[in-house]
């Protein structure tokens, strides 16, 4: 399909029509700052589609270069507000500041967190309803590996949008791009984004996911925001020091991994690496790749139960990817402003529904083990603040447990029972005060296992044991739990019927593999029908819980804000004399955010640090 031609302008040529007499048509309704706007009484503005550009892609460091409007397909505006060359106009964004706050005009774009965050750096807080493409785009399809503009412009209007880098380059900031050139590109963002509204909507509310955006993903981008604007203060001191220890250790590991490898190499080169286990060493290869033996994490846990070696090199690359991607880096990161480093959470990432976090991701830090508890000790409070953490208890074995209609793990749940010690007692056939560690090991890899659709040879691989054994634990499990196995085999039919796996609240998955012929490409499809409903509804439910813990926190005046989500854990810093009554408000909304026929179970931790309150 061809797209008519967008007609673009520069408000200078609007500007030119009224010097000259010209008739000038009725603009945006515009106001002194900080008041209301006033829009002609013939004409009420009821949406605006806008697009901000700026100097870099980090909202809270870089600064508006310009903004583009459109209220009306096939016609939009670029006003210039920060470009190196020719006529800007700064007085526009105090001027447009009414309309853009007013609650009752509905906003379009695509990615409208990024334009939200960096509005508010001009004192421009937006507000009304958001309809932003792209979380319409991901929600139509969250298993597409990108959902940016120039994306969703070619799947949906068969458009071939240029890129920011055919504009700008790659080190140029927009500021420098001809104001003509820049007219062209920013006022088709937002006329794009209005096209696309128009088709994406209709076909979020034809798939049952309209309510899904609304009540859950539109209201979670405000909170998101909120979180970014926020960031974690950090000691640096304590990781320069962290970072000079983990410089020691790997220096250790080094000489222990030389000494057995009988020379030194590159540790870090997967070729260098393979030489020396498989041809050097002799040991057993794996699986090749295009350019050699596999070195990965899989092969070498595997080669670690044979040679000491491919251990030592675990260590390294464990220690060495905190020392580089947080040790030496998230110094770095520091806003100078703020004095924090402010993550940005990704809505659109992953195809389950969960967020993830970026630059720096902080999803990835070990929970256990020393050295991850040592990057978490320098995530620090303000003076005078405590750090809460509130992290779901086995929150993915519950759903299974209502999805399923387990009565086993129901009554287990209901009752507040150590699910694995149970789990454990069924398997080995001994009453729960005879169930050891090893047992209760075993038990809670099992109880996992199911969730995420584990074979008999994946248990066998996990637990080190042979597949026949790792095959009577799972039958002994369902012989247990027949509400399980029943669950498994109607969400495998579901999509074999539908296609798609759905979460409780209506998140969809596509899963066309499901039919593959190929049997590995089928069985991991199988996994994911299994998987996808208990782990996307565990993404909705926590979503759920931060809307209304924001909502709370603005609403009863707390000071107390939202900082992280990692998972199933959320994390606030909260001034002391609010820590008590917070922490019960955040118990309140995580354990009731959605009603299961079991109970939701939050553990709430506080200190002066991450690892204190974790």
């Amino acid at each position: 399909m061809r797209r008519k031609r967008v007609e673009q302008y520069s408000l200078f040529d609007e500007k030119k029509k009224e010097e000259s007499g010209k008739e000038a048509r009725d603009d945006l309704p515009v106001s002194s700052p900080g008041s209301k706007p006033v829009p002609p009484a013939e004409y009420t503005l009821r949406e605006l589609a806008f697009d901000v550009e700026a100097t870099g892609t980090d909202p809270l460091s870089d600064r508006v270069v310009g903004i583009a409007l459109c209220r009306e397909r096939g016609r939009a505006y670029y006003i210039p507000v920060r470009h190196l060359s020719g006529t800007n106009l700064p007085e526009a964004l105090p001027l447009l500041k009414g309309v853009l706050e007013d609650a009752s005009v509905a906003k379009i774009g695509h990615n409208l967190k990024y334009d939200i965050l960096i509005l508010r750096k001009e004192d421009i807080r937006v507000q009304g309803v958001l309809y932003d493409t792209m979380l319409a785009s991901y929600l139509l399809n969250p298993n597409k590996p990108g959902h940016s503009l120039e994306d969703v412009s070619m799947e949906y209007l068969s458009h071939r949008k240029k890129a920011y880098t055919e504009v700008a380059g790659k080190e140029r900031s927009f500021a420098e791009v001809p104001l003509e050139e820049a007219t062209s590109y920013a006022a088709e963002d937002a006329e794009l984004a209005m096209e696309l509204r128009d088709i994406l909507f209709p076909l979020l509310r034809e798939r049952g996911l309209e309510r899904l955006y609304f009540e859950i993903e539109m209201p979670l981008l405000s909170v998101l925001i909120d979180m970014e604007e926020t960031g974690m203060r950090i000691d640096t001191g304590k990781l320069e020091k962290l970072s000079q220890e983990l410089e020691r250790e790997l220096g250790s590991i080094e000489a222990r991994i030389y000494i057995l490898a009988g020379e030194p190499f590159n540790i870090n080169s997967p070729k260098q690496l393979g030489k020396v286990l498989f041809e050097n060493l002799g040991l057993r290869p794996g699986k090749r790749t295009k350019t050699g033996y596999s070195t990965g994490m899989d092969v070498l846990e595997e080669l670690a139960k044979t040679h000491e070696l491919p251990g030592e090199v675990l260590n390294y690359r464990t220690l060495y990817k905190l020392k580089t991607t947080y040790a030496d880096a998230l110094p770095k990161l520091l806003n100078r402003k703020t004095g924090r480093i402010h993550t940005s959470f990704n809505q659109t990432v992953t195809a389950t529904g969960r967020l993830s976090s970026s630059e720096p991701n902080l999803q990835n830090i070990p929970v256990r083990g020393e050295w991850g508890a040592r990057i978490r000790e320098t995530f620090i409070a303000d003076e005078g603040h405590a750090l809460i953490s509130a992290d779901y208890s086995q929150i993915e074995l519950r759903i299974l447990a209502h999805m399923s209609g387990d009565r086993g793990l129901i009554d287990a749940f209901s009752r507040n029972s150590d699910i694995h010690a149970r789990t454990a007692s069924e398997l080995f056939g001994v009453p729960p005060e005879g169930v050891n560690a090893e047992m209760r090991r075993i038990a809670k890899v099992v109880n996992f296992g199911v969730v995420y659709g584990m074979s008999p040879y994946g248990l066998s691989e996990a637990l080190g044991i042979p597949p026949r054994e790792a095959a009577a634990y799972i039958e002994r499990y369902f012989a247990q739990h027949p509400g399980v196995r029943n669950y498994i085999d109607t969400a495998i039919k579901a999509v074999q019927q539908t296609g798609y796996a759905s979460t409780l609240l209506g998140r969809t998955r596509p899963l066309p593999e499901i039919g593959n012929s190929n049997a590995n490409v089928r069985q991991q499809a199988e996994r994911l029908a299994i998987n996808t409903p208990i782990q996307g509804t565990a993404a909705d439910l926590i979503k759920i819980a931060m809307i209304r813990i924001a909502k709370r926190l603005r609403e009863e005046g707390f000071s107390t804000r939202m900082t992280l989500q990692i998972h199933d854990e959320l994390l606030f810093e909260a001034p002391e004399h609010e820590r008590e009554a917070v922490s019960a408000m955040i118990r309140h909304e995580m354990e009731n955010s959605l009603s299961l026929s079991v109970p939701l179970k939050v553990d709430i931790g506080w200190g002066r640090n991450w690892a204190e309150a974790h």
